[in-house]
């Protein structure tokens, strides 16, 4: 059955079921995609008839752990492969999970996935690397700032690099498919997508096509924009009232009513939450809930229960202007009351579970490995930023302006206080400039968005950036929200089944033209 493991590390970073993790930073943070519909593992064969391992197979491959100094040695990095469409000649389709531990993620080596799909339509193999310092893929065996230290972008970068050019391959004649002998596909969705992007930008010519899914190429502090998708998508009355009551918790914030504030906290059910930032970033968390939901999901998704609870009243729903204030905050912290709460806390309490401020709970400190949390959060600190904080002055607002990157960034310190003295600066100017952002200019490098993911605003189809889509760089929007595209699955809706046959069209073109080029 598919791996249970890595199913809830994939919830860890979409929000639900967040049960003692009071970073909200992470809450609706990118999220490795998770696929519609669980699939069972299946024996495979190969073109000739061969019974070949099961795609849960583990390999192992020594990556440097160190590419600027290689006299530090090599760890194990976990790697996962399926040959079953692989003919000589063929491509092999890589993918790097991010995020989270990749054990489970093998779903992205089958049909089931645009890699698969791939693989199966032009006789190639597919093949996922775990990230390193996430999972088991571990240069040191802990999690401090001092191992982290060697987890950078462009390590990342130069793992791939290492990988496709150096690991000698399971599969017959799987030493001899290295780029130059055989072209190689780079695949990536949600920050992977990034990667590929960032990978085909900092290493040109060593993958022959990319495919880059929700990719958020553009890295950004002040990361407002992840709100506008929602804004603009999520129905009309339950943005009215949402805006009503963050309009009046503002309000209360600005001048400083402390009672005020306190009876709002307490209608949610979170009177003792100690601090207004908190309170603030915790109810944000029901917005989060938009970016896992695909074509399949239905009025049972947890948005729009969310929805629901504020705008239909009596079996009656709102109209665009919703329900009005004092009906908006009963409403939404009776949902907290009865559902919310236990869904993203559970049984503790809620300071314990929504409060940033006491650095004596463990989830600071824990270094072990297999922590996502940790890892994703120094990627953050340091240079991906991403901070998802409330709108410029005048702009509507889903998301109290008191959340501000300095709330984000203070946790940095919480988390690595051996690092950081005082809330980071995230490299995101330097991260642009080296990688492209908005700015990537690649051949044979295929794009897709939706038009409701809450990434789109970091994404080349971000508004505004009117990036041309062209025959080289092929840039496709879906109307999905996070990683539609990936899966075969959501082909139901006709533009995710209209951008998997663009894509394959292209692949096989790009494909074409390789063999010329080294006939």
């Amino acid at each position: 059955m598919f791996n249970m493991m890595w199913a809830l590390a994939s919830l860890l970073l979409v929000g639900p079921a967040l049960a003692a993790i009071p970073n909200a930073m992470l809450r609706g943070m990118p999220s490795f995609p998770k696929p519609p519909v669980p699939r069972l593992h299946r024996s495979i064969t190969s073109p000739n008839g061969t019974v070949l391992p099961p795609t849960s197979t583990v390999y192992y491959f020594d990556q440097l752990i160190d590419h600027n100094n290689p006299d530090l040695g090599t760890f194990q990095q976990r790697y996962w492969m399926n040959w079953e469409f692989y003919e000589p000649g063929g491509p092999i389709i890589l993918m790097m999970p991010g995020e989270g531990n990749a054990e489970g993620a093998e779903i992205f080596i089958t049909n089931s996935t645009i890699n698969g799909l791939i693989a199966q339509k032009q006789n190639g193999a597919a093949i996922i690397i775990e990230h390193r310092f996430f999972g088991y893929s571990n240069p040191y065996d802990d999690l401090t700032s001092q191992s982290l230290a060697l987890l950078t972008i462009q390590q990342a970068i130069d793992d791939i690099e290492y990988f496709a050019k150096t690991a000698d391959l399971p599969m017959p004649g799987g030493d001899a498919v290295k780029p130059g002998q055989a072209p190689w596909i780079l695949v990536g969705g949600t920050y992977e997508g990034a990667l590929t992007s960032w990978t085909m930008v900092n290493k040109p010519g060593l993958f022959w096509a990319g495919y880059a899914s929700s990719a958020m190429v553009e890295a950004i502090t002040d990361y407002y924009g992840y709100f506008t998708p929602v804004y603009e998508y999520m129905p009309q009355n339950c943005s009215s009232d949402v805006e009503a009551v963050i309009a009046y918790l503002d309000g209360m914030y600005m001048a400083n009513d402390i009672a005020g504030i306190q009876i709002l906290k307490e209608a949610f059910g979170l009177g003792n939450v100690v601090h207004v930032d908190d309170f603030a970033s915790a109810i944000q968390s029901n917005l989060f809930d938009w970016e896992p939901m695909q074509p399949s999901s239905g009025p049972g998704a947890m948005f729009f229960q969310f929805c629901d609870a504020l705008e239909v009243k009596n079996g009656i729903s709102a109209g665009p202007e919703g329900w009005g204030l004092e009906n908006a905050i009963q409403s939404w912290g009776n949902f907290w009351n009865t559902t919310y709460y236990n869904y993203i806390c559970g049984s503790d309490d809620a300071e314990t579970c929504l409060g940033t401020y006491n650095t004596s709970q463990s989830y600071w400190s824990d270094v072990t490995v297999d922590n996502p949390d940790r890892v994703w959060l120094w990627m953050m600190c340091n240079q991906l930023g991403w901070y998802r904080v409330g709108p410029p002055e005048g702009q509507p607002a889903i998301v109290s302006h008191i959340i501000q990157p300095i709330y984000q960034g203070r946790q940095c310190v919480n988390m690595f206080p051996q690092a950081f003295t005082y809330p980071p600066e995230p490299a995101t100017e330097e991260m642009n400039a080296k990688y492209a952002g908005w700015d990537v200019s690649v051949p044979r490098l295929f794009f897709v968005n939706g038009l409701r993911d809450p990434w789109r605003e970091a994404s080349v189809s971000a508004d505004g950036l009117n990036k041309p889509n062209n025959p080289s760089m092929p840039i496709y929007e879906v109307d999905g929200i996070h990683t539609t595209d990936m899966f075969t699955d959501n082909n139901i809706n006709p533009t995710v089944a209209a951008v998997q046959e663009a894509a394959l069209k292209y692949m096989k073109e790009w494909l074409a033209e390789w063999a010329l080029s080294t006939s």
